[in-house]
């Protein structure tokens, strides 16, 4: 008796220790891969100054567009960088690679409008290998167009969530703010991404009192029966997009009027990072929510970082500061040295960027075209943060001992308007009657006596061009090799206008470019006619029209602006 129990306690005890000994050795097996996998992939380490782990990133693939939304486009669309300016697909899997093995678990693709991008389906399926290091989502904005042309690919080569972009339901009014056809094509794409089985949808409008704000409740019956997410955007100032704080909508007022004609309508669980209020109407299958970039901004919380198309990092959408990625990859720089210029911008994002009201975001800036659509930003010529302020916002030369030295050189224009009669003292072959008048005819004779005005204009920017450095504080004396300064009359009579084109081209071999001589020698030839023909005509000339027409040389590239055709008065 007393030998059967004791050999059944001994077996019990044998089973529980062999047990405990299995348990053991798969909770070992299982902390080796924990530790495995975050070894790969280690804890966010994009945290700015306010604990803010930014962890998700957009990649503007192009700054071009399809659509011309009078709200954040001309109608003649912007100057485009060359296309060499532009990442290569290699560089933006590159890149995003580095921000995934940091932290990042979300990409959105943006533009422009990013199916213009030519093979946009293997990009995506690109980005997709990089889940093994903890990408979880890959989403795209788009305007719908043409991208039911490619839908079901990318999703299904990694694509999980896609924004359109629509601010009426109406074909002719979609005509009138995006200035082109395609009202049915974004409809249709809109229709086909809600068939798509797991694809999360969202709808982007942006509402703008007494154009579209009537639609509200329209686009709310959208998410009636579809698993659709609709926003309703704040419309917001871009410098030249004619801004009028009347025609905003505050997004309490649209809560309100979707109240009065909804029951039971209950604010979502919204995640910590979302942009938007999210809230449900009972019986619906979707959600509606509102971006209140206006009246009650998100910066507190944004997770955010942008990539823009030509390779400059921002962590603000409405900060003009950018670092250029692409120059140090180009360089030669190693993943290692990318992540660590990546980190150094992170703790400098602020908490609150947007100074409301007197921030206006320009429609040059490429790629912020679309601010209602959170698209990417960019401009044609590199924008970089402030060169000529240190750390402290002190005044402080640009070191350019290290850059190359290079031939370089920058031609400027301006214009100078003139009425008739002091046109008429300095246009070749004019031949000028002295007015009867004593008054006027004095002036006409003092303007005279001071000699050739074309050639003491064209000597005084020449000598201006020599003496920038001088002038502007913080320029550089350069050992200028060429200066050519030109005057031209220019006489319009339908328009009755009358001016002097002043041309200057300065070259150099140096460590930094010419643009300033070029413009200081501009401004100095036509103050210097302005004072020659200031006794006749003092109160009624103008000076305008002053900019750089093209450089080359320089890291930063050459560039060639085309000069306005017409002559005509400064705005």
């Amino acid at each position: 008796m007393f030998s059967s129990m004791f050999f059944t306690r001994f077996s019990l005890s044998r089973r529980f220790t062999s047990t405990l000994a299995r348990s053991s050795l798969v909770r070992s097996k299982a902390q080796t891969q924990i530790a495995a996998i975050d070894a790969l992939r280690p804890g966010p380490i994009l945290i700015d100054t306010h604990n803010r782990a930014h962890d998700y990133l957009r990649i503007s693939l192009t700054e071009k567009c399809n659509l011309r939304c009078f709200y954040c486009m001309p109608e003649e669309g912007i100057p485009l960088a060359p296309p060499s300016h532009s990442l290569t697909d290699d560089e933006v899997v590159r890149l995003a690679s580095i921000f995934v093995r940091a932290g990042v678990t979300k990409i959105r693709l943006t533009g422009g409008e990013p199916t213009i991008r030519q093979g946009i389906v293997q990009l995506i399926t690109r980005l997709n290998t990089l889940r093994q290091h903890g990408l979880q989502f890959i989403g795209m904005t788009s305007n719908g167009l043409v991208l039911h042309r490619y839908l079901q690919d990318l999703h299904k080569n990694g694509l999980t969530h896609v924004n359109l972009s629509l601010d009426t339901l109406d074909p002719f009014k979609f005509e009138l703010i995006t200035r082109r056809r395609g009202h049915s094509a974004v409809l249709k794409t809109l229709k086909q991404a809600l068939s798509i089985p797991g694809l999360t949808v969202k709808l982007n409008m942006v509402v703008i009192r007494g154009l579209n704000d009537h639609e509200v409740l329209d686009f709310v019956e959208l998410i009636k029966s579809s698993p659709l997410s609709v926003r309703m955007i704040e419309y917001m100032p871009f410098q030249g997009n004619k801004w009028d704080f009347k025609k905003m909508v505050p997004s309490s007022e649209l809560l309100s009027t979707i109240k009065e004609h909804y029951s039971g309508v209950s604010r979502c669980s919204d995640a910590l990072n979302d942009t938007a209020r999210n809230y449900r109407i009972p019986g619906y299958a979707g959600s509606f929510g509102f971006i209140s970039s206006m009246s009650d901004h998100f910066c507190a919380t944004c997770n955010r970082l942008r990539l823009t198309s030509d390779g400059q990092i921002k962590v603000c959408l409405f900060d003009a500061k950018e670092v250029s990625l692409r120059d140090m990859m180009r360089g030669g720089a190693t993943d290692e040295e990318l992540l660590t210029l990546i980190k150094t911008c992170c703790p400098k994002n602020r908490q609150r960027f947007f100074p409301y009201p007197d921030l206006f975001v320009s429609p040059t800036d490429r790629n912020s075209s679309r601010w209602a659509r959170h698209y990417s930003s960019n401009v044609a010529a590199t924008r970089q943060p402030l060169s000529h302020i240190d750390a402290q916002g002190r005044a402080s030369m640009v070191d350019v001992s290290d850059k190359t030295i290079t031939s370089r050189s920058a031609t400027a224009q301006g214009r100078i308007f003139l009425p008739r009669h002091a046109y008429d003292l300095i246009a070749p072959n004019s031949n000028v009657t002295l007015s009867l008048d004593p008054v006027i005819r004095k002036a006409q004779e003092k303007a005279k006596s001071k000699g050739d005005v074309f050639t003491v204009a064209q000597l005084a920017g020449i000598m201006g061009a020599k003496s920038t450095s001088r002038l502007i504080p913080l320029c550089h004396p350069l050992a200028i090799s060429h200066i050519d300064v030109a005057l031209t009359p220019e006489e319009n009579t339908e328009r009755l206008e009358f001016s002097v084109l002043c041309r200057a081209t300065v070259r150099c071999r140096g460590s930094t470019g010419v643009e300033m001589e070029a413009l200081t020698a501009v401004n100095v030839a036509l103050l210097t006619v302005w004072d020659m023909l200031k006794a006749t005509a003092g109160r009624e000339m103008k000076i305008g029209d002053i900019f750089v027409t093209e450089k080359s040389g320089g890291a930063g590239g050459d560039f060639s602006r085309q000069a306005r055709g017409e002559a005509g008065p400064p705005v």
